[in-house]
């Protein structure tokens, strides 16, 4: 494989990484700060499929990061 490709797998893992970081952390960030999180009551569904968004978003940046490894 060309080392092209290996790049832009580097930098397409890292890209998803930092987006699921940020966004799972701005969701509990904002969960908390409207008290939805905390607040005893039944949060929205919109902070569980912000989080499952961001989880996916780390798996797909970890399974990019073994198939780059298997490129070599």
């Amino acid at each position: 494989m060309p080392d092209i490709f290996k790049a832009l797998a580097t930098i397409m893992a890292w890209i998803l990484w930092i987006v699921a970081l940020v966004m799972g952390f701005s969701t509990f960030a904002m969960g908390i700060v409207h008290g939805d999180l905390y607040g005893g009551g039944v949060h929205p569904m919109a902070y569980t499929a912000s989080f499952a968004v961001a989880a996916f978003y780390a798996l797909v940046a970890v399974v990019i990061m073994i198939l780059r490894k298997k490129m070599e």
